[in-house]
């Protein structure tokens, strides 16, 4: 092949490297993608809501690794083979899509999502740029400012992220940037001990930017919670005093509007009295909680919203925009971002463009390349309106309320706390403890009924359902209501299932 090419009129050689026309076989790789998404669209999107189907067929590690044949070799694979992995990667993957995948606060499939995945993996466009993301920088402007709308400020600013844990980071240093602009350029050693303030029932996540940001986790103060694990204000305002009087300097609050575990929502507008009082940043991590705004039946849930300074709200959660969609909002709308951000690359963002070139926006990113993430929440609400996002929260906490009343009705199930968002968390007490005296032997047993169910549950792929201990109390199943394919039979079957695979414990 080498030496025809070398025959041909005005062939190039250069390092032994022949430079005339493409290397690739564009005509394969049609024929690849074209029968790689046929595949697809039979094993995944048109059996995402067949019940019928296993949530994941599960296997052993060591085992998989021999399935998958992991190993990469000298020369590439033939079609076939090809087109055989892409099919055992769907079988062995867990099918989130799936109405009876239960276990994280994301799920189903959203169709006008996956399209807008589809086209903007096609085009693979970073945004950064106007010129090279001229689309893709609009659809973000429109939709952060339709987000800002429903979290109630006039105005603002905001970029979408990878991940609610960077979105949190993100808000961690603007806050200390407001705080003390020169860290940018002089660093942290002639700071003062920053120090902020987050509920016991936070996401993990603010710890981990204490960390990286070198603020360090002993100086995250974590506030008391109620019984249903929402922030007390008194206790906040206690530790901000006691910050003070140790010489500290507080400079964040940081409040969540639906927790992990339990769903709680702190209370916003207390909280925030507390931060104006004393000066402070206040961020809400509403992540999980942020899309109860889409809902005027639940939007109280987050009352007081507005009055934060940043939040951080993922519809790939809740609304099903597709992992990862998450967007962190900045009332500040004097380009605070892009100053905190900004490293003005001179060969990224030059000011002599022939465009206007405040809509340059990747300043504003500690990222470079970045994904249009904001396309496919975009496309999604063209496609439902706003009415059919409004529709899929209030479905999803309507399920979770009725899920509450049938553990009520049924002898064995006993529910943590009545919840007020989509989490419902309940222990199954099996048969041979219900007569069993309440005490630690009691405890210490339901504790290792939950692992056993999760196990069978996974090896049989009847469903998954996310299990866990938490602030003092054994193992217990956190239930989460988000896709819009599940329906009030799949309530029913998970009590079904978990009586049917807990009999003999």
């Amino acid at each position: 092949c080498k030496q025809e090419m070398l025959q041909k009129k005005n062939a190039v050689l250069v390092d032994g490297v022949i430079l005339n026309g493409p290397i690739m076989d564009s005509k394969a790789g049609e024929k690849f993608v074209e029968e790689a998404c046929k595949i697809i669209m039979e094993e995944v999107i048109q059996k995402a809501d067949d019940v019928t189907e296993k949530v994941c067929e599960w296997r052993a590690p060591e085992t998989l690794k021999q399935i998958l044949d992991l190993e990469m070799r000298d020369t590439g694979e033939s079609h076939q083979k090809l087109l055989q992995l892409c099919r055992d990667v769907i079988q062995y993957s867990v099918k989130t899509s799936h109405p009876r995948f239960f276990n994280q606060l994301y799920a189903g499939i959203d169709y006008y999502s996956l399209v807008a995945r589809f086209i903007t993996e096609a085009l693979n466009p970073s945004v950064y740029t106007y010129e090279v993301s001229p689309v893709f920088l609009l659809v973000e402007e429109a939709v952060i400012k339709k987000m800002i709308e429903f979290v109630g400020w006039e105005e603002g600013d905001g970029i979408f992220n990878p991940g609610g844990s960077v979105s949190n980071m993100y808000a961690m240093n603007l806050a200390r940037y407001k705080f003390c602009p020169e860290i940018k350029e002089k660093g942290l050693s002639g700071l003062p001990r920053l120090v902020l303030f987050t509920s016991e029932e936070c996401h993990y996540s603010m710890k981990k930017a204490a960390s990286f940001l070198g603020i360090g986790t002993e100086n995250v103060y974590f506030i008391k919670t109620d019984e249903r694990g929402k922030m007390i204000p008194e206790e906040l305002e206690k530790q901000v005093q006691r910050a003070r009087k140790e010489g500290s300097a507080p400079f964040l609050v940081c409040a969540t509007a639906g927790t992990t575990v339990l769903g709680a929502f702190d209370p916003l507008d207390k909280i925030a009295d507390i931060c104006e009082n004393h000066g402070l940043w206040l961020h809400v991590d509403a992540s999980w909680g942020g899309s109860a705004l889409i809902s005027r039946k639940h939007c109280r849930l987050l009352h007081g919203i507005h009055r934060a300074d940043s939040v951080a709200w993922n519809p790939h959660k809740m609304l099903l925009a597709g992992i990862q969609c998450c967007a962190l909002l900045v009332k500040d709308n004097s380009g605070l971002l892009k100053k905190c951000y900004s490293a003005k690359a001179a060969y990224l963002f030059q000011q002599d463009k022939f465009y206007d070139v405040s809509y340059d926006t990747g300043d504003k990113s500690i990222q470079c390349s970045r994904r249009p993430d904001a396309f496919k929440f975009w496309l999604m609400w063209k496609a439902l309106g706003t009415t059919g996002l409004e529709e899929r929260v209030n479905r999803a906490l309507a399920l979770a309320r009725y899920l509450v009343e049938e553990i009520k009705k049924r002898e064995g199930f006993q529910l943590l706390l009545e919840p007020e968002y989509a989490n419902v968390c309940f222990w199954y007490i099996p048969p041979s403890l219900r007569k069993m005296e309440d005490g630690p032997e009691f405890w210490q047993k339901l504790h290792q009924v939950a692992p056993i169910i999760k196990e069978r549950m996974m090896k049989k792929g009847s469903m998954m359902l996310g299990y866990q201990p938490h602030q003092g109390k054994v193992n217990f199943f956190r239930q989460v209501v988000i896709s819009p394919q599940v329906s009030r039979e799949d309530m029913d079957f998970l009590l079904d299932e978990i009586e049917l695979l807990a009999k003999d414990l």
